[in-house]
């Protein structure tokens, strides 16, 4: 007979990431025969550009399959800090720059440094869901700033300093969000960040989205601040999700301790991963990433009316990423209920705004324009036949 073994109290905060479960029952429907449009989870449709998977063959081919350094080879890191002077003209110190297993492992560490238990960390709502529960399962609390389209889903000066406690270890924000594709303007930050220094404060900056922007221009928060932590990925705009690489750019000050904590967390990177990564950076990988971000931008400007068109509210248009918030009461005063009808009867998967926090979470969906032009109509079509049968 098997006994109760014990669980760790923090586990009955950390809930079940919903967008994955919807994933999964996609897939149980497809394996019945279903035609399922996946439109649930942040993971671009391209295939890895053809310049990295070769890279990444030719140095498999070599068998010098090896443990890397814990912060990332050497040749990774030099070209994440010529890509911030190519791109934004900026001077980023290679040693200032870890690689990491995924930007996971980049929140992970970067918590993992600063966050002592009872600490509590400003998060906005809605936001990444992993956001909250990494901050748990370091024995801090994460306290929702409640956010809407009035500000474009991102926090105010006067709501951090509302909400800012003597227990308050920092500020963490997303440019482009997650679910909502808004971004902050640099000087947006600029004002947070003098806030946050002003009460002794850390600043941590999603920046994952960084290059899949539209109608704004890029920038990040490294432009103007050396005291912030920001998180990136290969993932969204590189497109290489499974290879599973992001990088942290972190204080001066904390470096050393950034790369105790990855030896033990990691040991390294995947060796694979970093040497594909390392043709992510060539000119012809760049042109290619810069035309399926075109392709995204058409897809959004395809998707914002005709879900409008269906009765879905849209007060903040998404100037990044590939997600739309929408707001679904004009239909629906149930969005969980909604998404899950969307998949079983029109074998649409979407996300409800309940996967990233509880301000009004439950009157939203997140829709991911991640699969093709053809496949958007189709599903805006299967959307408006079951919302026609009432």
């Amino acid at each position: 007979m098997q006994r109760d073994l014990p669980l760790a109290r923090r586990m009955r905060d950390i809930q079940p990431f919903r967008a994955m479960r919807i994933l999964v029952r996609a897939h149980e429907l497809q394996t019945q025969g279903r035609d399922v449009i996946h439109m649930e989870v942040g993971e671009p449709d391209f295939p890895t550009p053809p310049p990295i998977c070769e890279a990444a063959a030719r140095f498999i081919a070599t068998g010098n399959v090896h443990y890397s350094g814990a912060a990332g080879i050497p040749q990774l890191r030099d070209a994440i800090a010529r890509f911030y002077d190519d791109r934004f003209g900026i001077d980023v110190e290679p040693e200032r720059i870890i690689v990491t297993n995924g930007a996971s492992g980049a929140l992970m560490l970067a918590l993992g440094v600063t966050t002592n238990p009872g600490d509590e960390w400003l998060v906005p709502d809605p936001s990444y869901p992993s956001n909250r529960h990494f901050v748990r399962a370091f024995e801090g609390t994460a306290r929702s700033l409640p956010v809407d389209a009035s500000t474009a889903f991102q926090p105010t000066l006067a709501q951090v300093e509302a909400a800012w406690s003597p227990n308050t270890r920092g500020l963490m924000v997303a440019t482009p969000s997650n679910p909502t594709g808004t971004v902050l303007e640099a000087e947006e930050i600029d004002c947070l960040n003098a806030a946050v220094r002003k009460r002794g404060g850390i600043l941590l900056v999603d920046e994952i989205y960084q290059g899949l922007t539209y109608g704004t221009d890029d920038h990040t928060a490294l432009a103007h601040h050396d005291d912030v932590f920001v998180v990136n990925s290969f993932s969204k705009f590189f497109g290489m999700t499974g290879w599973r690489l992001g990088w942290l750019v972190a204080p001066r000050s904390h470096v050393g301790e950034v790369e105790k904590l990855a030896q033990h967390f990691f040991i390294s990177p995947s060796t694979p991963a970093q040497h594909a990564a390392l043709a992510a950076f060539e000119p012809a990988t760049q042109a290619l990433l810069e035309e399926r971000r075109d392709i995204f931008r058409e897809r959004r400007d395809l998707l914002l009316p005709a879900l409008r068109d269906l009765g879905f509210g849209i007060a903040a248009e998404p100037q990044g990423a590939f997600y739309i918030y929408a707001d679904v009461t004009g239909i629906s005063n149930d969005a969980e209920g909604l998404a899950a009808r969307l998949l079983e009867e029109a074998f649409v998967a979407t996300t409800p705004g309940t996967d990233f926090g509880h301000h009004r979470a439950n009157e939203h969906l997140r829709i991911a324009y991640t699969t093709s032009h053809e496949r958007l109509e189709e599903a805006v079509e299967r959307i408006a036949s079951t919302l026609r049968r009432g």
